[in-house]
Protein backbone atom coordinates (compact mmCIF):
# COMPACT_ATOMS: atom_id res chain seq x y z
CA UNK A 1 0.00 0.00 0.00
CA UNK A 2 1.39 3.37 -1.02
CA UNK A 3 1.71 6.07 1.66
CA UNK A 4 1.60 9.86 1.23
CA UNK A 5 5.39 9.83 1.43
CA UNK A 6 5.53 7.74 -1.74
CA UNK A 7 3.06 9.85 -3.75
CA UNK A 8 3.99 12.76 -6.05
CA UNK A 9 4.05 16.15 -4.31
CA UNK A 10 1.23 17.61 -6.46
CA UNK A 11 -1.07 14.71 -5.60
CA UNK A 12 -0.27 15.00 -1.89
CA UNK A 13 -1.23 18.69 -1.97
CA UNK A 14 -4.49 17.91 -3.74
CA UNK A 15 -5.45 15.19 -1.24
CA UNK A 16 -4.56 17.44 1.70
CA UNK A 17 -6.76 20.25 0.37
CA UNK A 18 -9.68 17.87 -0.21
CA UNK A 19 -9.39 16.49 3.33
CA UNK A 20 -9.33 19.97 4.84
CA UNK A 21 -12.40 20.99 2.88
CA UNK A 22 -14.34 17.88 3.87
CA UNK A 23 -13.54 18.31 7.56
CA UNK A 24 -14.18 22.03 7.65
CA UNK A 25 -17.83 22.26 6.58
CA UNK A 26 -19.05 21.15 10.00
CA UNK A 27 -22.00 19.33 8.44
CA UNK A 28 -23.67 22.65 7.63
CA UNK A 29 -26.63 22.96 5.32
CA UNK A 30 -25.94 23.45 1.60
CA UNK A 31 -25.13 27.03 0.70
CA UNK A 32 -23.89 28.04 4.15
CA UNK A 33 -20.37 29.12 4.93
CA UNK A 34 -18.04 26.59 6.59
CA UNK A 35 -17.84 26.94 10.36
CA UNK A 36 -20.67 29.35 11.11
CA UNK A 37 -23.66 28.55 8.86
CA UNK A 38 -25.10 32.08 8.78
CA UNK A 39 -24.43 32.91 5.14
CA UNK A 40 -27.29 33.98 2.92
CA UNK A 41 -30.10 36.47 3.35
CA UNK A 42 -32.03 36.60 6.61
CA UNK A 43 -35.29 38.50 6.88
CA UNK A 44 -35.78 40.34 10.16
CA UNK A 45 -39.02 39.42 11.91
CA UNK A 46 -38.80 41.53 15.05
CA UNK A 47 -36.58 43.27 17.57
CA UNK A 48 -36.99 42.87 21.31
CA UNK A 49 -35.30 45.50 23.46
CA UNK A 50 -36.08 47.36 26.66
CA UNK A 51 -39.08 45.11 27.30
CA UNK A 52 -40.65 46.09 23.98
CA UNK A 53 -41.05 44.12 20.75
CA UNK A 54 -40.90 45.98 17.44
CA UNK A 55 -42.29 44.31 14.32
CA UNK A 56 -39.95 44.58 11.36
CA UNK A 57 -40.84 46.28 8.08
CA UNK A 58 -40.92 43.77 5.18
CA UNK A 59 -37.63 45.08 3.71
CA UNK A 60 -35.56 44.70 6.91
CA UNK A 61 -32.90 42.08 6.28
CA UNK A 62 -29.23 41.10 6.57
CA UNK A 63 -27.14 39.26 3.99
CA UNK A 64 -24.04 37.45 5.26
CA UNK A 65 -21.55 36.44 2.54
CA UNK A 66 -20.41 32.86 2.17
CA UNK A 67 -16.72 33.63 1.74
CA UNK A 68 -14.25 35.75 3.68
CA UNK A 69 -13.91 38.63 4.17
CA UNK A 70 -17.36 38.91 5.75
CA UNK A 71 -18.74 42.18 4.41
CA UNK A 72 -22.43 41.98 5.33
CA UNK A 73 -25.09 44.17 3.78
CA UNK A 74 -28.75 44.75 4.44
CA UNK A 75 -31.58 47.14 5.12
CA UNK A 76 -32.56 48.67 8.46
CA UNK A 77 -36.18 48.89 7.28
CA UNK A 78 -35.70 51.86 4.97
CA UNK A 79 -32.01 52.68 4.67
CA UNK A 80 -29.44 50.24 3.34
CA UNK A 81 -26.22 49.48 5.22
CA UNK A 82 -22.96 47.55 5.15
CA UNK A 83 -21.05 46.06 8.06
CA UNK A 84 -17.87 44.09 8.72
CA UNK A 85 -18.67 40.81 10.45
CA UNK A 86 -16.14 38.61 12.23
CA UNK A 87 -17.13 35.09 13.28
CA UNK A 88 -15.87 33.35 16.40
CA UNK A 89 -16.98 29.79 15.71
CA UNK A 90 -20.69 29.13 15.28
CA UNK A 91 -21.98 30.95 18.35
CA UNK A 92 -20.60 34.48 18.27
CA UNK A 93 -20.13 37.30 15.77
CA UNK A 94 -18.71 40.78 16.09
CA UNK A 95 -20.27 43.48 13.93
CA UNK A 96 -18.55 46.71 12.95
CA UNK A 97 -21.03 49.03 11.16
CA UNK A 98 -19.89 50.46 7.84
CA UNK A 99 -21.73 52.75 5.45
CA UNK A 100 -25.45 53.55 5.35
CA UNK A 101 -27.78 55.50 3.14
CA UNK A 102 -29.44 58.62 4.54
CA UNK A 103 -33.03 58.66 3.31
CA UNK A 104 -35.77 60.26 5.39
CA UNK A 105 -37.88 57.38 6.73
CA UNK A 106 -41.20 57.06 8.52
CA UNK A 107 -40.37 54.16 10.85
CA UNK A 108 -37.40 55.77 12.58
CA UNK A 109 -38.03 53.88 15.85
CA UNK A 110 -37.34 50.51 14.23
CA UNK A 111 -34.42 51.81 12.17
CA UNK A 112 -32.75 53.38 15.19
CA UNK A 113 -33.24 50.26 17.33
CA UNK A 114 -31.97 47.90 14.61
CA UNK A 115 -28.84 49.98 14.00
CA UNK A 116 -28.18 50.11 17.75
CA UNK A 117 -28.56 46.35 18.24
CA UNK A 118 -26.69 45.19 15.12
CA UNK A 119 -23.26 46.22 16.35
CA UNK A 120 -20.57 44.84 18.63
CA UNK A 121 -20.43 41.30 20.01
CA UNK A 122 -23.59 39.24 19.39
CA UNK A 123 -24.46 35.70 20.42
CA UNK A 124 -25.80 33.54 17.58
CA UNK A 125 -28.64 31.05 18.01
CA UNK A 126 -29.21 29.10 14.78
CA UNK A 127 -32.57 27.34 14.41
CA UNK A 128 -33.87 25.08 11.64
CA UNK A 129 -35.26 27.97 9.62
CA UNK A 130 -34.29 30.95 11.72
CA UNK A 131 -31.49 32.90 13.29
CA UNK A 132 -31.54 34.94 16.50
CA UNK A 133 -28.83 37.44 17.44
CA UNK A 134 -28.59 38.44 21.10
CA UNK A 135 -26.79 41.41 22.64
CA UNK A 136 -25.05 41.40 26.03
CA UNK A 137 -28.10 43.02 27.68
CA UNK A 138 -30.48 40.35 26.33
CA UNK A 139 -31.96 42.32 23.44
CA UNK A 140 -32.64 40.16 20.36
CA UNK A 141 -32.90 40.36 16.60
CA UNK A 142 -35.15 37.54 15.37
CA UNK A 143 -34.69 36.58 11.72
CA UNK A 144 -36.05 33.98 9.33
CA UNK A 145 -34.76 32.41 6.13
CA UNK A 146 -38.22 32.97 4.63
CA UNK A 147 -39.42 36.43 3.61
CA UNK A 148 -42.23 37.78 5.79
CA UNK A 149 -45.82 37.19 4.75
CA UNK A 150 -47.32 40.47 3.54
CA UNK A 151 -50.18 41.76 5.67
CA UNK A 152 -53.52 40.91 4.08
CA UNK A 153 -55.71 43.94 3.36
CA UNK A 154 -58.48 44.58 5.86
CA UNK A 155 -60.99 45.10 3.08
CA UNK A 156 -61.82 42.75 0.17
CA UNK A 157 -60.46 39.78 2.16
CA UNK A 158 -62.64 36.86 3.24
CA UNK A 159 -61.96 36.51 7.00
CA UNK A 160 -62.73 33.16 8.65
CA UNK A 161 -63.17 33.36 12.43
CA UNK A 162 -60.80 30.90 14.11
CA UNK A 163 -60.89 31.87 17.79
CA UNK A 164 -62.64 34.03 20.36
CA UNK A 165 -60.66 36.19 22.76
CA UNK A 166 -61.50 37.12 26.33
CA UNK A 167 -58.90 39.30 28.00
CA UNK A 168 -55.55 37.49 27.86
CA UNK A 169 -57.01 34.10 26.88
CA UNK A 170 -58.19 32.80 23.52
CA UNK A 171 -60.25 29.73 22.70
CA UNK A 172 -60.54 28.07 19.31
CA UNK A 173 -63.88 27.94 17.58
CA UNK A 174 -65.59 24.59 18.42
CA UNK A 175 -64.99 21.90 15.82
CA UNK A 176 -68.70 21.82 14.94
CA UNK A 177 -68.57 25.51 14.04
CA UNK A 178 -65.12 25.64 12.43
CA UNK A 179 -65.11 27.49 9.10
CA UNK A 180 -68.75 28.54 9.47
CA UNK A 181 -68.27 32.19 10.51
CA UNK A 182 -66.86 34.13 7.55
CA UNK A 183 -67.15 37.84 6.79
CA UNK A 184 -65.83 40.44 4.36
CA UNK A 185 -65.52 44.20 4.47
CA UNK A 186 -65.87 45.96 1.13
CA UNK A 187 -63.80 48.99 0.19
CA UNK A 188 -66.53 51.26 1.61
CA UNK A 189 -66.67 49.16 4.82
CA UNK A 190 -69.93 47.38 4.09
CA UNK A 191 -69.74 44.14 6.08
CA UNK A 192 -71.38 40.90 5.03
CA UNK A 193 -71.03 37.20 5.65
CA UNK A 194 -72.10 34.49 8.06
CA UNK A 195 -72.19 34.51 11.86
CA UNK A 196 -71.89 30.73 11.86
CA UNK A 197 -75.51 29.98 11.07
CA UNK A 198 -77.34 33.09 9.85
CA UNK A 199 -76.07 35.42 7.18
CA UNK A 200 -75.67 39.08 8.07
CA UNK A 201 -74.90 42.49 6.66
CA UNK A 202 -73.99 45.77 8.33
CA UNK A 203 -72.44 49.11 7.57
CA UNK A 204 -69.21 49.94 9.39
CA UNK A 205 -67.29 53.16 9.78
CA UNK A 206 -63.56 53.42 10.30
CA UNK A 207 -61.31 55.79 12.21
CA UNK A 208 -57.67 54.79 12.02
CA UNK A 209 -57.28 51.44 13.80
CA UNK A 210 -60.91 51.40 14.95
CA UNK A 211 -64.10 50.04 13.39
CA UNK A 212 -67.66 50.76 14.48
CA UNK A 213 -70.36 48.42 13.18
CA UNK A 214 -73.91 49.59 12.69
CA UNK A 215 -76.94 47.37 13.46
CA UNK A 216 -76.71 43.89 11.97
CA UNK A 217 -79.36 42.73 9.50
CA UNK A 218 -79.58 38.93 9.63
CA UNK A 219 -81.56 35.99 8.38
CA UNK A 220 -83.69 34.30 11.04
CA UNK A 221 -82.84 30.61 11.16
CA UNK A 222 -82.90 28.96 14.57
CA UNK A 223 -79.35 28.10 15.61
CA UNK A 224 -78.48 25.79 18.50
CA UNK A 225 -75.43 24.11 19.97
CA UNK A 226 -71.86 25.34 19.31
CA UNK A 227 -72.90 27.09 16.10
CA UNK A 228 -75.61 29.03 17.90
CA UNK A 229 -73.26 29.94 20.77
CA UNK A 230 -70.64 31.21 18.31
CA UNK A 231 -73.26 33.29 16.55
CA UNK A 232 -74.45 34.81 19.83
CA UNK A 233 -70.93 35.81 20.85
CA UNK A 234 -70.14 37.32 17.47
CA UNK A 235 -73.39 39.29 17.47
CA UNK A 236 -72.52 40.68 20.90
CA UNK A 237 -68.98 41.51 19.78
CA UNK A 238 -70.03 43.43 16.68
CA UNK A 239 -72.42 45.45 18.87
CA UNK A 240 -69.49 46.59 21.03
CA UNK A 241 -68.01 49.80 19.66
CA UNK A 242 -65.49 50.75 18.65
CA UNK A 243 -63.54 47.61 17.83
CA UNK A 244 -59.77 47.96 17.51
CA UNK A 245 -58.41 46.05 14.54
CA UNK A 246 -54.94 44.89 13.53
CA UNK A 247 -53.66 42.66 10.74
CA UNK A 248 -50.42 40.72 10.99
CA UNK A 249 -49.64 38.57 8.00
CA UNK A 250 -52.83 36.64 7.32
CA UNK A 251 -54.39 37.13 10.76
CA UNK A 252 -56.97 39.75 11.72
CA UNK A 253 -57.65 40.63 15.35
CA UNK A 254 -60.73 42.58 16.45
CA UNK A 255 -60.84 43.70 20.09
CA UNK A 256 -63.68 45.38 21.97
CA UNK A 257 -63.18 47.91 24.79
CA UNK A 258 -64.00 45.21 27.37
CA UNK A 259 -61.20 42.94 26.11
CA UNK A 260 -63.35 40.47 24.22
CA UNK A 261 -62.59 39.89 20.58
CA UNK A 262 -61.84 37.49 17.77
CA UNK A 263 -59.06 36.36 15.49
CA UNK A 264 -59.67 35.42 11.88
CA UNK A 265 -57.52 34.10 9.06
CA UNK A 266 -57.40 35.46 5.52
CA UNK A 267 -58.88 33.51 2.67
CA UNK A 268 -59.20 34.40 -0.99
CA UNK A 269 -59.89 37.98 -1.94
CA UNK A 270 -63.56 38.64 -2.32
CA UNK A 271 -64.86 39.16 -5.83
Amino acid sequence: MRTLRNLPAALVALLTLAAATACGDGGGTPGTAPGHGTSGTWFVQSLTTGGKTLKAPPVARVTFPQAEPDQASGNYGCNGFTAEVTHAGATTITVKPGSTTAMACENTEFETAFAKLFTGRLAVDRQANGLTLKTADGSTIAMSAEPPTPDAPLTTTAWTVTSLVSGQSASSVPAEAAGRAVFTLSADLAASGSLGCNRFSAKATGDGAQLTFGPLTTTRMACEGPVGELERKLTELFAESPLTWSVEGGTLTLTAPDGTGLTATAGSAAE
